[in-house]
């Protein structure tokens, strides 16, 4: 019996120094092919690049993998305690490997001729996330195998649970538990519930079918595993099990916790990070940060909001979407469902007609339900016939909705209103005119609807938004703003084309001879051609090209003067940029800075400034620009500039800019400024033919409403005022000061010329001083002459 216990014993020490030169050759034949783990100690896990305003609030995130890195001591010890309840429950007692499970998965594929994957410690799988494949077969475990005990020798066992955590993929682009707390709950993972912590770690097994949202009742059968095991090592009470048992499963896809919606602006930073480092962007973890604030860019997007839609208000409603049935009306679970299929464009939501009163109407709301529309929100409805014409004004509920509609809705104070999707559109963009980073901007009614960024895309007619730089070249070149010109009518020959060309005020209206600076206020079609003329058509174009307008493709003819070349929104607020900085062309820019994802600074922006135009010549163009503002008096009488509006609205005296108005109201303009911000407000339909119309006087409405032509003061300034609100709150009242190469006079505002009696203060560049004095008796009036033109 002894001899066949020391046979035994001796034949089991054989079978063990095979086992072990096996394992041995094994390690030898795959060694060449395995990877250097030690790189895990620096490893960098892949997060998405973020965009960010410049005090701090998410705008959005670009990535195809969505993880937010958490240290394990930021981990819940309950999520920690569920996933090594499923996963590894003697994770910190292994040495990486559990030779009971690879006996067992070895059994199974020596007896069924199947390769399943059992077995795995998280350290195994930490091996096969980060360095191998997942192929089921006997040379990739043996690699996992190896690579798992050479990272347990490396690595520290909270260490390895960290880089699990982080790495595993777990549905939906999330990857790790902190990128999956936030896209199923829209939580931080220190804010988890008990079933929410489960259904997490129940998700590593199979992330794309166990998931709560693709298959709520498969996950919650695999929550129920889940908690179980954690009953079962003494984690949880029979009362937390019970009480999480029993919740519901109530995941739903969240977005990136964006806190500004800025979209445009983000796709501007997301272009300017990829031109910088290409694919790599979007797995660097950078975080980009904007030169918007986020105060001023929501103030920025309401005004361009509001304007579209108290534009698309006056002109009429166009009916409802759709017409849902005929017949039988459907159910609320048939209402709820269609909406819920239905996108939402901000502040608008899809809604359908359940009732109508003679004065109100039922609503059901996207995720809101029942609402009443009362009158005050229906009254403004008369039907839209054409862009210049509408219907008789709503007398009842009837005559704009009817059950079964498919309408729009969108909040009105404490009510609802009837709404609609604008078919207008239109852009703003605004600076620190000082260096050029932008400070607003806003591309369009709805980036979800159109992504077209009009603020920096969409080139259209300047109107007379251009008339301030041929004004400025003109005061380079003798004139002043005490200069008179002829404001009369023009009538030139063209022999090439054998016509004549008649340029028009708007409106009708001739002064005669008036002060430069009174016709830049009062946007004088005539006189800027007559200013232009003058000047030459060289020296304009220069003057444009040295803002940094595009003047290759500009036609040399006289048509400049009043606004047919193109410029966007953006470029425009960069030109005026100009005269509210003493003459500096900026270089405008939407990256501030970029960092890593340790928070070292890749890339700051370096603000590119050029004097491009004198700080006299700047002032002076100021100084006009607030004359369009706030007026002045000539011919004994007070005349007010074409952005009136703007001083009754902010009441400062630091303010400046100018209307613009295209052809048949094609496109409507207004740019203005401060010495703190310049912004630049755009209005026209995408269609460049369509002209924006006329409205009749709506009897159901107050008489504060627009009614009439749509121009730039009526339908572009509003929008520029609501953001000037906004942005100008943080910035004092302050003056220009005067340069030094400057001096005033008394001129008398009839003439032009100096006088000894009552006048008013002008400003001079030495040299352009009027020579001679008034004479009481040169003081004239001059009468008007009705003539028509919309450009201004």
């Amino acid at each position: 019996m002894l001899k066949w216990l020391i046979r035994l014993f001796i034949f089991g020490l054989f079978l063990s120094f095979c086992a072990i030169a096996g394992v041995f050759v094994l390690y030898q034949q795959v060694k060449p092919e395995l990877p250097d783990v030690s790189e895990l100690k620096d490893i960098r896990l892949e997060t998405p690049m973020r965009i960010f305003s410049q005090d701090g609030e998410l705008i959005s995130q670009y990535g195809e993998q969505r993880r937010t890195p958490i240290a394990i001591e930021d981990m819940p010890p309950m999520l920690i305690d569920a996933v090594l309840a499923t996963e590894d429950a003697r994770f910190y007692e292994h040495p990486g490997i559990d030779v009971i499970g690879i006996s067992r998965a070895a059994v199974v594929w020596f007896t069924t001729g199947e390769k399943r994957q059992g077995a795995s410690t998280i350290t195994q799988q930490v091996a096969r996330n980060f360095f191998l494949t997942r192929e089921k077969t006997i040379t990739r475990k043996i690699k996992e195998i190896f690579l798992a005990m050479h990272i347990e020798s490396l690595l520290s066992k909270d260490e390895i649970l960290a880089l699990y955590l982080n790495k595993i993929a777990l549905g939906h682009r999330s990857h790790g538990v902190g990128a999956a707390a936030q896209v199923y709950y829209g939580k931080e993972v220190a804010d988890l519930t008990l079933a929410e912590v489960a259904m997490i770690a129940g998700l590593p097994q199979g992330p794309s079918v166990l998931n709560p949202i693709s298959n709520p009742t498969r996950a919650a059968e695999r929550r129920a595993v889940v908690l179980g095991r954690m009953l079962d090592t003494g984690k949880i009470s029979r009362v937390q099990y019970n009480d999480a048992m029993a919740a519901p499963v109530a995941a739903r896809y969240h977005g990136a916790e964006i806190t500004l919606s800025a979209p445009y602006i983000a796709e501007m930073a997301h272009q300017f990070a990829l031109s910088m480092f290409g694919e790599d962007a979007y797995t660097k973890g950078l975080k980009v940060y904007t030169t918007v604030q986020s105060e001023e860019q929501q103030a920025g997007t309401q005004a361009l909001v509001d304007g579209l839609l108290a534009y698309d208000l006056r002109h009429g409603y166009r009916g409802a979407t759709e017409q849902l049935w005929q017949g039988a009306p459907w159910s609320n679970e048939q209402i709820t469902e269609h909406l819920a299929s239905l996108p939402s464009y901000w502040p608008l939501e899809p809604a359908v007609v359940t009732a109508v009163a003679a004065r109100s109407a039922t609503v059901q709301v996207k995720n809101k339900g029942e609402l009443t529309l009362a009158w005050d929100g229906l009254k403004w409805a008369r039907p839209y016939i054409a862009d210049n014409r509408q219907g008789h004004a709503l007398r009842q509920a009837k005559d704009a909705v009817a059950v079964g509609d498919l309408i729009w809705v969108r909040p009105q104070g404490e009510q609802w209103m009837l709404a609609q999707l604008p078919e207008i559109n239109g852009a703003l963009a605004a600076l620190d005119p000082n260096n050029g980073a932008i400070t607003s901007l806003v591309g369009g009614f709805n980036f979800t609807l159109n992504k077209f960024n009009r603020a920096q895309q969409a080139e259209r007619q300047m109107g007379s938004n251009i008339k301030p730089f041929i004004y400025s070249a003109a005061l380079d070149n003798g004139f002043s703003l005490a200069s008179m010109v002829n404001d009369a009518p023009i009538n030139h020959w063209d022999p090439g084309t054998r016509k004549s060309w008649r340029p028009r005020n708007s409106p009708n209206v001739y002064d005669g001879p008036m002060r430069v600076r009174e016709a830049l206020a009062r946007s004088k079609n005539v006189v800027s051609i007559r200013l232009l003329q003058g000047t030459g058509i060289p020296i304009a174009l220069q003057r444009l090209n040295d803002l940094g307008f595009d003047t290759a493709n500009i036609p040399a003819t006289d048509s400049l003067a009043l606004g047919s070349p193109s410029a966007t929104p953006l470029q425009m607020a960069t030109g005026y940029a100009a005269f509210a900085n003493g003459g500096k062309k900026v270089t405008p820019f939407v990256v501030q800075r970029i960092e890593d994802s340790n928070g070292i600074i890749l890339y700051e922006a370096e603000p590119m400034v050029t004097q491009v135009i004198s700080e006299e010549t700047s002032f002076l163009i100021s100084e006009a620009l607030n004359s369009a503002i706030w007026g002045g008096s000539s011919r004994g009488r007070h005349w007010n500039g074409t952005g009136w509006r703007a001083g009754k609205a902010l009441n400062r005296q630091d303010i400046a800019g100018k209307t613009g108005t295209t052809n048949e109201s094609r496109d409507a303009w207004f740019s203005g400024f401060t010495p703190d911000r310049v912004a630049s407000a755009w209005v026209g339909f995408d269609d460049f033919g369509r002209p924006l119309g006329r409205t009749a006087y709506n009897a159901n409405l107050d008489g504060s409403q627009v009614a009439g032509g749509e121009f730039g003061a009526s339908t572009a300034l509003p929008i520029w005022i609501g953001y000037m609100k906004a942005a100008l709150a943080e910035f004092p009242e302050r003056d220009r000061p005067m340069p030094s190469g400057l001096y005033t006079a008394t001129i008398d505002p009839n003439t032009g010329l100096k006088t000894t009696g009552k006048g008013i203060t002008e400003y001079f560049v030495p040299g352009t001083e009027p020579k001679y004095y008034s004479r009481p008796e040169t003081s004239q009036s001059f009468g008007g002459t009705s003539v028509t033109d919309d450009l201004f």
